[in-house]
């Protein structure tokens, strides 16, 4: 069943989501307080707690996780199994680190599921109460990472309770899952309801009545109706028949369940008092202020969200899995991704949208600006020919300064605010691409010689490299820029830089319509010049292993299948390139159009004295083989390359060369990262890589 999508919905998936993150972000440096310690410490809070310093916002499981989740839908399809969502968590979340918290086996509920998941036990017997008991099953998560779910089911509170089901079953049973219904359905139904009451009413239709969970809620409803005025005595009750003290576990689901309506109720609608009267109430701050967060937002739209829990956020999403280049989202990227799949599920066509772009009111999407003749931006966002373009104020330019506008394409764990849960990133954009942007310059206040270029920055050189500039008339402009072949760099910044020669430029505008890049990659990586980062190195992630630079070389061993990736998964037809070392064991691997943790193409030297073209789906599965015989210690370079379904692969070493080519005529895989491998016990040591177009 499907229901019209509303007239504003592209604008309050981008509130709900805007709200969650908002949500997390004011509840994360409190978590795991209580509401004692709050109103002792900070008294009553009217906005964030703690600044970061200057950094980035840390990557958190509320979000890491329903970004992993909501990729099910892209892989099988818009009703995706239980099993299928289970698949999803091992594919894309690493062995035992980052997304969630790794408490241990019997103690984190998420860690128990992967574990489970990983040795065969599928989904949703893998989070059931029957497999791991009451106490772990019944745990929070179930609830925290199910506002997805409304934002591509909108109106339709049934459809979204039941997607919340089927992805909370894969890591809880009983109230976690039903705290995931009731999320997700009021998330779906504030779409066209945002009194509170009803809201919570819709919700409690799609959980069993006689549930600890319905009956959590309905007492916190019964007593704000006969208590409307204070909410700290709703607190107070709450904590009474409620509290952490009657229920087991780290984290159990109820008496955050009775957080959430304290602050729907008694916030009464309005998105910065709910929000502070969840995180008020101590507790799990961050996802239970994340959740009212999404409902509000959507419930309010983006003019019931004050500015200014806008402002330090600037649109940035970091997460923490193993695709590297999905560690560094904005906010509306993930809209984007939402609105798409909404709209698929709604039997709509999706709107075509530039990796960014400025169509959300008030959107940022990351971009920054960076010298003393333009204003910084907080929100500029306006429209030109009806079309949203973000602005940017410039004052006294002249030829002696410039300005940058730009967004950042790496980071670092030093960048953030905290990485407790391992974020490993890779440079979104690789030398060898092209970039494109479209910029407006009006008519009123500018002076005749403006010049504009796109460019890239090199961290690692602290070098630009930018298109040759070109003049700026009133009006609009496409730029383009394809970046040279470059070598050990690290692309940290893309973006426009703006001068002008001659009049100085007293005061005015300029404005970006969207900015985008695609193409194949041209590089090449020493690893002796790389540095050590968050167990691998510096634009790489890892799957499991032991990696690390040694002897100037990149290393990876340990048991099972030891991989390490890099590169955008958007990258579709290149070549890879690397020189290796095998040192101990029989697998010695290069990986490309890597899709997670269950699917890529691996060719390398294996046992017997052979070379092998897999296929990965779930396992490594042979799919063309040749005599070679290599030896330990001794140097080679594997390459292999992938243009449409078929792939060619080579070896060359101990005076040898052998080549295999194959076609896959089964689902192919026609993008993906590149990666590095050693399986089954092995050590190999990589010297360098070369990527290049097919």
């Amino acid at each position: 069943m499907t229901t019209p999508l509303p007239a504003d919905y592209d604008a309050r998936v981008y509130a709900g989501w805007l709200g969650k993150c908002i949500g997390v972000r004011f509840g994360a440096p409190l978590e795991n307080w209580t509401y004692d310690h709050i109103r002792k410490h900070l008294g009553e809070l009217t906005w964030y707690a703690f600044g970061e310093g200057g950094k980035t916002f840390k990557p958190d499981d509320d979000t890491c996780v329903p970004m992993i989740f909501i990729r099910a839908l892209e892989d099988y399809g818009l009703d995706p199994t239980a099993a299928q969502l289970g698949e999803t968590l091992l594919n894309y979340m690493g062995d035992q680190h980052g997304s969630v918290w790794w408490g241990g086996y019997g103690i984190s509920t998420e860690h128990t599921a992967y574990l489970n998941l990983a040795n065969g036990i599928p989904a949703p017997r893998s989070g059931s109460i029957q497999q791991n008991g009451a106490t772990i099953a019944e745990q929070i998560g179930g609830q925290i990472f199910s506002d997805i779910w409304g934002l591509v089911a909108p109106n339709n509170p049934a459809r979204a309770a039941e997607l919340a089901e089927r992805a909370a079953s894969v890591t809880h049973g009983g109230n976690g899952i039903y705290g995931g219904r009731f999320v997700a359905a009021l998330v779906s139904a504030a779409f066209s309801e945002s009194n509170p009451h009803r809201l919570i009413e819709i919700g409690l239709q799609q959980i069993p009545a006689d549930s600890e969970y319905a009956r959590v809620i309905r007492a916190m409803v019964d007593f704000h109706r006969e208590h409307p005025e204070n909410w700290h005595d709703g607190y107070a009750f709450l904590k009474a028949n409620f509290g952490y003290d009657r229920y087991s576990g780290v984290v159990h689901i109820i008496p955050n369940a009775g957080i959430i309506a304290l602050g729907l109720l008694y916030g009464e609608g309005d998105f910065s008092r709910s929000i502070r009267i969840a995180n008020m109430g101590g507790w799990d701050t961050d996802c239970n202020v994340g959740n009212i967060g999404a409902i509000l937002g959507v419930a309010v739209g983006l003019e019931g969200i004050d500015d200014r829990w806008r402002e330090p956020i600037n649109d940035v999403l970091i997460a923490a899995n193993i695709i590297g280049t999905r560690n560094i989202l904005t906010i509306p990227q993930c809209v984007d991704l939402f609105c798409h799949l909404g709209r698929q599920m709604n039997g709509l066509e999706a709107v075509p949208a530039p990796r960014y772009h400025f169509r959300y009111p008030g959107s940022t999407n990351a971009f920054e600006v960076m010298g003393d003749r333009a204003i910084p931006i907080h929100h500029a966002q306006t429209t030109i020919d009806g079309v949203g373009v973000l602005r940017v104020a410039i004052r006294k330019l002249n030829k002696k300064g410039e300005m940058h506008l730009f967004t950042r394409t790496t980071y670092h764990p030093g960048d953030l605010s905290g990485n407790s849960y391992g974020a490993q990133f890779t440079p979104l954009i690789a030398s060898g691409q092209t970039i494109r942007a479209r910029v407006y310059l009006p008519q009123e206040d500018t002076p005749d010689s403006v010049l504009a270029a796109l460019f890239v920055y090199d961290e690692r050189h602290d070098t630009y490299h930018q298109a040759q500039s070109i003049p700026l008339t009133p009006g609009w402009h496409d730029l383009t820029f394809t970046v040279p072949h470059l070598e050990d760099a690290c692309l940290a910044q893309v973006g426009v830089i703006v001068r002008v020669l001659d009049p100085i430029w007293e005061r005015g505008s300029f404005y970006l319509e969207s900015f985008d890049w695609d193409g194949a990659p041209s590089y090449k990586t020493t690893f002796a010049k790389e540095r050590p980062e968050t167990a691998a190195i510096s634009g790489w992630s890892r799957l499991r292993g032991y990696w690390r630079l040694e002897d100037g070389t990149y290393n990876g061993s340990g048991p099972g299948w030891c991989e390490s990736y890099s590169g955008d998964v958007r990258w579709a037809n290149y070549r890879v390139s690397a020189e290796m070392i095998p040192m101990l064991g029989d697998y010695h691997q290069i990986n490309l159009r890597v899709q997670g943790a269950l699917r890529s193409y691996a060719f390398g030297l294996a046992p017997d004295g052979r070379i092998t073209l897999y296929k990965k789906a779930s396992d490594y599965q042979p799919v063309a083989t040749a005599p070679f015989q290599w030896r330990h210690g001794a140097t080679y370079r594997l390459t292999v390359t992938a243009s449409g379904d078929e792939l060619t692969a080579q070896v060359e070493g101990s005076g040898q060369t052998a080549t295999l080519h194959w076609k896959d005529t089964n689902h192919p895989y026609l993008n993906g990262q590149l990666g590095l491998s050693t399986g089954q016990g092995g050590h190999t040591r990589y010297l360098s890589l070369e990527v290049s177009p097919a």
